[in-house]
C-alpha cells in the first residue's frame, strides 16, 4: 500500500539523514574534509552498546550513553590524528576506520546479541502514523538547522569552509570548531547505528558499510557545497527519500 511504502521510506531515509547530517557538518568545513570512519564508528558503537545492554530493558539509556561516548572518543581520535600528523582528513579518518573496525571485530567475535525489547519496539513503532525513527531524525534535523543558522558555531564552520586563512585572520578558533565538528559527526554516526541495530534486531560487522557512500551522496545530492562553506539540512531529507525510492524502484 502507499501508506506502507511511505512509512518504510521514512524509516530507512531517517538512518541516512542522521548519518548524512554529521557528514554535512564535516563537508561544510571545506575541501578535503570528509569522515571516512563513519561505517566503522557505526559498527563499533552498535556492537559494544548491544553487548553492554545484553537484552536488558534497564540498560537502554546506559547503552545509548556508551554509544555516544564511543562517538566522542572516535571524533577526538580522528581530529587528533589530523592535527598531530598534519595529514589530510580523508587519509586520517580512513586509517582510523581500520583501527576502529579491528576493535569492532575484537568485541563482536560473531556474537549476535538481541537489543532490549523496549528500544526494539520503539524503533519499529509509529506515533500518529509516523515512524519513531523518522521523528528522531526530524528532531536531530531541526537541532542541526538551528546550530548551523542561528549559532556562532554555525557561522564559524561556514566561514572556515569559505576560506580557512580568512577565518584564522578573523580570529575564529579554527581548531576548536573543526574538532567539535568531527566529534559531532562521530556521535551522530554512533546514535544512528544504535537505533539501526535496535531496529534490525542486532548488530553485524558490515552494517555500517552501505552508509559510507550514502552519507556522502545525500549531502552532495541534497545541495550542500562540496567545496564547503554552504550547507542544506532540508536537502538531506530530499536526497535520502529520493535515494531510497530510486533503490526501491530498481
Amino acid at each position: 500500500s502507499t501508506l506502507g511504502l511511505t512509512q518504510a521510506t521514512l524509516t530507512f531515509a531517517a538512518f541516512s539523514v542522521i548519518v548524512g547530517i554529521g557528514q554535512m557538518f564535516v563537508i561544510t568545513l571545506g575541501p578535503g574534509n570528509i569522515d571516512l570512519a563513519v561505517p566503522s564508528t557505526m559498527t563499533l558503537a552498535a556492537t559494544v552498546a548491544l553487548k553492554i545492554m545484553d537484552g536488558s530493558d534497564a540498560m537502554v539509556i546506559p547503552g545509548l550513553g556508551i554509544a555516544v561516548l564511543i562517538g566522542l572518543a572516535i571524533g577526538f581520535a580522528n581530529y587528533a590524528l589530523i592535527k598531530a600528523l598534519r595529514i589530510p582528513p580523508i587519509i586520517a579518518t580512513l586509517a582510523m576506520s581500520f583501527v576502529i573496525q579491528s576493535f569492532a571485530i575484537a568485541t563482536n567475535r560473531g556474537l549476535r546479541i538481541k537489543p532490549p525489547e523496549t528500544i526494539a519496539d520503539f524503533t519499529i513503532s509509529l506515533t500518529l502514523g509516523i515512524p519513531n525513527v523518522a521523528l528522531v531524525a526530524f528532531a536531530i534535523s531541526i537541532a542541526a538547522w538551528v546550530l548551523l543558522n542561528r549559532t556562532v558555531y554555525g557561522r564559524w564552520i561556514s566561514a572556515i569552509g569559505q576560506s580557512l586563512p580568512a577565518a584564522r585572520m578573523a580570529g575564529i578558533p579554527v581548531d576548536g570548531a573543526r574538532f567539535a565538528t568531527y566529534v559531532l559527526c562521530a556521535v551522530l554516526a554512533s546514535v544512528c547505528d544504535y537505533l539501526l541495530a535496535s531496529f534490525s534486531g542486532g548488530a553485524a560487522l558490515n552494517m555500517g558499510a552501505e552508509y559510507l557512500l550514502a552519507s556522502i551522496a545525500v549531502v552532495v545530492i541534497g545541495g550542500t557545497a562540496v567545496a564547503g562553506g554552504n550547507s542544506n539540512v532540508p536537502g538531506i531529507w530530499g536526497a535520502s527519500l529520493f535515494m531510497f525510492l530510486v533503490v526501491s524502484m530498481l
